[in-house]
């Protein structure tokens, strides 16, 4: 049986079962492979999306709790925010290996959806389980206050 989905304001039917997890969805049935896989335990974020403007670790959401949900990638050309953190973090050279950053920038838009102006210690602790193995921890924060600062 199909299931509809909404990914980055594009409705889908999808041929998979509703245990699936949401990043086989969007990479295996939709193609969309910005949302990457990382540990598959949500442990490193890697994969995190936006689920009706909240983070969530595609690893380990399926199918079945996405329901009506709209679902923002990576890839997404609509939303601003995701396209601000886009933009500083070019700017301010974040990308190293840029294996874990769809992630990063995700987590931070879902961030920033939530607190349009949140302290330095709100964005490390919102950050805090995105692992990037480059270390370029210093930069992300740099980027979403840069994007702040833009609002």
């Amino acid at each position: 049986m199909a299931t509809k989905i909404i990914v980055d304001n594009k409705e889908y039917s999808v041929e998979a079962s509703l245990d699936t997890p949401l990043l086989w969805v969007l990479r295996d049935h939709l193609n969309l492979t910005g949302t990457k896989f990382g540990c598959g335990v949500a442990q490193c974020g890697a994969c995190t999306v936006l689920v009706d403007g909240k983070a969530k670790r595609s690893c380990q959401t399926p199918l079945s709790e996405i329901k009506n949900g709209k679902v923002t990638t990576i890839e997404t050309k609509e939303d601003k925010t995701v396209q601000k953190l886009q933009k500083f973090w070019i700017k301010e050279d974040v990308v190293q290996c840029g294996y874990c950053q769809s992630g990063q920038i995700m987590n931070a838009a879902g961030l920033l959806k939530s607190n349009s102006n949140p302290s330095d210690e709100e964005i490390i602790s919102a950050m805090d389980g995105n692992i990037c193995r480059c270390g370029t921890y210093n930069k992300i924060k740099t980027a979403i206050k840069s994007a702040i600062k833009e609002s």
